[in-house]
């Protein structure tokens, strides 16, 4: 039976798979994507798998049930990262979904098994997340070609330089005829299963985004010459947007970060004229989220007509919040039941504040996922870590909840 060792042994020969020497970085359609993809089919094949790429470069295993052609209940997560990463965003999941293929090699199923490593979740090569997912839900967006990465390669020329031929790209779809629903273990990035000592959640829902650009516009005069009560100071007022942004999240139980501010002319002795800065807000639901922007927005517009600066605002990413299917988090919830994570204490249901390839799934299929502690809350990073012993309980309830889902396939049959 394939083990936990086994399966931090695996990440860490992923990990070894970069394109820096001293840090973790893996992305879309480049050499290091090619070899994680080719590492993973060697996994997949051993467990008894065929596996196979796509035309959107996600690699696949499938294992036929009791008879061939049966849909499939979809295993995996994704294989790239961001910079500086850490080693199980991602690569956990699919290793995890290799092993329990691997454990169940033998088992007669209603249904037929299949793994996916994805192989752009993150966005960090183009800007633009869940390629990989996208092109299997069927959600691709042909404006998406023109994308370009940091060096100018577009993304219809990466895709070539991949092996891989853009016009086919619409054969990775797979439409929900072919599917039971998609399983995805992932680790919590956060800190609620550390804070009550548990090793496993289930998610209940995944947080609906939304974007912005502000632009803060004031004007730019001499720092030493010009009086308090003359200044428009754009950072000033960009500085309490930022705490506004924090202090009314909090109020209102959702998530809200300022993770980008610019500031010009950005000269020491002149005063601001403009700040630019981005606002991510994110809420279990997309009414609390929506709610959350029309609060904040109406307070963004306060600060900047009591300090006289012009506000400018662009929505430029909005991403609906999705809801793991009852039964499939029935599934997660029983096959955490079946270790011994806190005996016969009632499972944790989580809301995710990261977005995940499920969501992209959701559009095809059923969605649940599985939920692992790691150190600390720490992901996007290279201190991300995870215990074995969750591990191993997170086989075990992954196998066991696939068990459930063939059970609840084989009722309604």
């Amino acid at each position: 039976m394939t083990t936990a060792a086994t399966v931090l042994a695996r990440c860490a020969e992923l990990d070894r798979i970069s394109a820096r020497p001293h840090r973790l970085e893996r992305v879309h359609l480049t050499p290091q994507h090619a070899a994680a993809n080719r590492l993973t089919a060697s996994w997949m094949a051993a467990a008894g798998l065929t596996p196979w790429q796509d035309p959107a470069g996600n690699q696949w295993g499938r294992r036929e049930g009791r008879a061939p052609g049966l849909p499939a209940l979809v295993l995996g997560s994704h294989l790239d990262t961001v910079p500086d990463a850490g080693s199980y965003d991602g690569m956990l999941g699919v290793v995890m979904a290799v092993a329990v293929a691997e454990r169940l090699r033998g088992t007669d199923l209603p249904l037929a098994l299949e793994v996916v490593g994805f192989g752009d979740e993150e966005g960090t090569r183009f800007g633009t997340a869940l390629l990989g997912s996208r092109a299997v839900a069927g959600t691709w967006d042909p404006a998406w070609w023109e994308l370009r990465d940091a060096e100018g390669v577009s993304l219809h020329r990466a895709f070539v330089d991949f092996g891989l031929d853009p016009s086919r790209v619409g054969e990775a779809t797979r439409t929900p005829d072919e599917l039971v629903g998609y399983l995805e273990a992932h680790i919590e990035q956060g800190t609620c299963l550390e804070a009550a000592d548990r090793s496993l959640g289930y998610v209940t829902t995944i947080a609906g985004a939304r974007r912005f650009r502000l632009v803060v516009l004031g004007e730019a005069r001499h720092a030493g010459s010009t009086p308090y009560e003359r200044r428009r100071d754009a950072l000033a007022g960009a500085g309490e947007v930022v705490l506004a942004v924090e202090r009314l999240a909090q109020a209102h139980g959702c998530i809200a970060t300022v993770g980008r501010l610019e500031v010009h002319p950005g000269a020491v002795n002149v005063v601001p004229g403009r700040a630019d800065l981005s606002v991510d807000l994110r809420a279990a639901t997309d009414a609390e989220r929506d709610g959350m922007w029309d609060v904040l927005g109406a307070e963004i517009e306060s600060i900047c007509v009591r300090r006289g600066l012009r506000l400018e605002v662009a929505e430029n990413h909005r991403a609906p919040a999705v809801a793991c299917a009852p039964w499939l988090q029935q599934a997660v919830v029983e096959g955490i039941g079946a270790t011994d994570d806190h005996g016969r204490d009632q499972p944790m249901g989580l809301w995710s504040r990261a977005g995940h390839d499920a969501m992209a799934m959701a559009a095809i299929t059923d969605v649940g996922m599985l939920f692992l502690r790691c150190t600390d809350g720490i992901s996007h990073g290279p201190d991300e870590g995870v215990r074995e012993i969750d591990v191993a309980r997170g086989l075990d309830a992954l196998e066991a909840a696939v068990l459930r889902v063939a059970a609840a396939v084989e009722e309604r049959t």
